[in-house]
């Protein structure tokens, strides 16, 4: 864009950072566990011609998945991802540059990049030492939307039911409660869809994305009260989702291959399982964070380091370090059998290795942040 266009900009485009995405920040690699996609995945086939609009919110769609997560269709939208949801909700429901959200980092950024995007202020508040939520502080904001993450992204925590339905209590008549689910099948028990009909005020975010392996397709959920979908259907693009993607979704939300995502959920579960117990044993990782999802939060000596020579090797894995109340970090997603013994290989090889030739590995790191 040439300055003399730059300048017909928002300020507030200008003023952004906007998200790093794990493709957009990293290429290349033969083996991608940096993105917290499903390794194992099925295949689906389109048919029919794609000459004519798609419906805005397709039926087949929708019912299955008010069917897959308990609820009515009429408190179900698909959107293009959970993205879009948030995105949604911020532009239905806050007034720029007079309501605000809360988030409790470390956490998911694009709550508050939707936020800063729509000229809706941001509550910081912090997770806890323990990384649960902190009540009292939380609680002395005012804002319109409150986002949890859980599992939480990047730590794979569990946030509390009982704080949960704090939340939900304190705010009952002054804001949404949005619980962003998105790697919920990975730890069922831990929903609180169950909660919807007792308050009005919750949302829920999902995603075929994770386990149902489908990151390319871009097809997300809100599951809230039929006047908050509602309120979202006034503000959404008029099609939002195109044919294949709904003709994919729809197939995968049939009995079959909800059972096949389970059977992989199962597998990863195992997986993750193992890559803990072996990051516990492995000299150099200095902390590993339990997860509830499909990735694991691991804290090393340097992280831009690890992430530089395993990315030499072929692997890509995630630094998190930048995330407020985390240092030295990185997220390795779970990736399939196969790929979990390569990264094995190449973090005993970079773990096991002399100081100097990991001291080698930053200072090449460095210099090429510096160029």
């Amino acid at each position: 864009m040439s300055n003399s266009i730059n300048t017909l900009a928002r300020d507030a485009v200008k003023a952004i950072v906007p998200y790093a995405s794990a493709r957009s920040s990293m290429s290349g690699g033969a083996i991608w566990l940096n993105a917290n996609e499903n390794a194992l995945a099925p295949e689906y086939q389109l048919s029919g011609s794609f000459n004519r609009y798609p419906s805005c919110q397709p039926k087949a769609v929708i019912d299955s998945y008010a069917a897959y997560a308990g609820v009515t269709p009429e408190q179900v939208l698909v959107s293009r991802g959970a993205d879009e949801g948030i995105e949604l909700l911020i532009r239905s429901f806050c007034e720029p540059k007079q309501d605000s959200i809360s988030i409790c980092p470390p956490t998911y950024g694009m709550y508050a990049i939707s936020a800063q995007s729509n000229q809706v202020p941001v509550n910081i508040v912090p997770l806890t030492a323990d990384f649960t939520l902190d009540l009292a502080a939380l609680f002395s904001t005012t804002p319109k939307l409150v986002f949890i993450c859980s599992p939480n992204n990047p730590t794979g925590d569990l946030i509390p039911r009982e704080q949960i339905i704090a939340v939900l209590e304190h705010y009952k008549d002054s804001a949404l409660v949005v619980l962003d689910e998105a790697y919920i099948e990975f730890a069922p028990q831990a929903s609180v869809v169950d909660l919807l009909p007792q308050y009005p005020n919750l949302v829920i975010l999902r995603t075929l994305s994770k386990a149902f392996a489908l990151a390319g397709l871009r097809c997300g959920f809100t599951l809230a009260a039929p006047d908050i979908i509602n309120a979202l259907k006034q503000m959404i693009a008029p099609y939002p989702l195109a044919e294949p993607v709904a003709q994919i979704a729809a197939q995968a939300l049939t009995a079959e291959s909800v059972a096949l995502m389970q059977t992989t959920v199962t597998t990863i579960n195992t997986l993750r399982a193992e890559f803990i117990a072996y990051a516990r044993q492995r000299s150099g990782i200095n902390k590993v964070w339990p997860s509830n999802a499909n990735y694991v939060l691991l804290q090393v000596d340097d992280a831009a380091a690890c992430v530089a020579a395993l990315a030499q090797q072929g692997i890509l894995i995630r630094n998190q370090s930048s995330q407020l109340g985390l240092s030295q970090v990185v997220r390795v997603s779970i990736g399939s059998p196969a790929e979990m013994q390569a990264l094995y290989s190449v973090m005993d090889d970079y773990f096991n290795a002399p100081a100097t030739r990991q001291q080698a590995s930053f200072q090449q790191t460095a210099q090429r942040e510096r160029a």
